[in-house]
């Protein structure tokens, strides 16, 4: 008879996260005395002692790390199956995430997770934010199932890709940054002196981008797009930004455009997923995606802010 179960490791795994039996307790929605109780009986069982008791803390000992480190592909490898087989049964994914730019705000999913819902049969809906490389490593790490990514991806394969558009890139200031009032095309020399601001790629392991940065260049870095917009609308940097997000700013004089002489290119807008992927959910929002107008979904986020 097996002396370790699927739900103990479950809950050594919440234990460990948590750092006590109250916080798996809470997770788990159970009461502390079982998840104490389904500890001490793996113990007995295999005959080794798995935590350090610390007060209200724990920590696994030595043979805990071990049975959790090999657990974790179990408990990894059982989710998959469940996964499987009721993808099996009804096509659908029991659940689906979707990776999105930082160029673009979740929000600008509204129409189509809308539309998903009427169709989809209990598949649950996760949109994760990402920017520049940072979106194509969460699909290779399967943190995703489709992405929306801004450029090239990276080499290696093990992915398909399509275009669905392109996005154009305007240089930008505030009014009242010192920048604003310079009448020809902003040079590297005019430039260095300022401050940019820069959207800090969110790859962990991939090669991270820098985009529009000179060499030794003052940086305000933030996580993403909005961010960028808001510290450029105060007058803390300059930089580019995507010409759908900023025209509605500079139509209403709250950013000025400036001519550069080294002016951003476009980036291309692509939908990827793994090839070795398939499933109803996955099909549906590849045929959505191809849809898109690039350029209105950019204009879009300012009407949801």
């Amino acid at each position: 008879m097996l002396r370790i179960s699927l739900d103990a490791l479950q809950v050594l795994d919440a234990i460990d996260r948590r750092g006590s039996f109250s916080g798996a307790a809470k997770e788990l929605f159970r009461v502390p005395s079982t998840i104490s109780y389904t500890v001490s009986t793996l113990e007995e069982g295999l005959g080794v002692q798995l935590f350090d008791r610390l007060g209200p803390r724990v920590a696994l000992t030595d043979a805990g790390r071990e049975l959790l480190r090999e657990g974790r592909h179990l408990l990894k490898a059982a989710q998959d199956l469940e996964h499987r087989v009721r993808r099996v049964a009804s096509g659908w994914e029991t659940e689906f995430a979707i990776g999105l730019d930082s160029v673009f705000p979740s929000i600008t999913l509204g129409e189509d997770i809308e539309a998903f819902y009427g169709v989809a049969q209990g598949t649950r809906l996760r949109i994760v934010q990402e920017a520049l490389s940072g979106t194509w490593e969460a699909l290779l790490d399967a943190r995703v199932d489709i992405a929306v990514a801004v450029g090239e991806g990276p080499s290696g394969g093990g992915y398909v890709s399509e275009t669905i558009g392109e996005v154009d890139f305007v240089f930008a200031v505030a009014p009242s940054h010192p920048l604003a009032g310079v009448d020809h095309a902003l040079g590297k020399a005019d430039l260095q002196p300022h401050r940019a601001v820069a959207v800090a790629d969110s790859a962990r392991r991939l090669i991270p981008r820098t985009v529009g940065l000179l060499f030794g260049q003052d940086a305000l870095t933030v996580p993403d797009i909005d961010s960028k917009l808001r510290f450029q609308l105060a007058g803390l940097g300059f930089g580019f930004l995507p010409e759908g997000l900023a025209r509605p700013a500079i139509d209403a004089g709250q950013l000025i455009e400036k001519q550069v002489e080294e002016p951003r290119a476009p980036e291309t807008i692509r939908i990827a997923w793994r090839s070795d992927e398939s499933g109803a959910a996955l099909d549906w929002w590849r045929s959505r995606l191809r849809q898109w107008r690039v350029h209105e979904r950019l204009r879009r986020r300012v009407r949801f802010a």
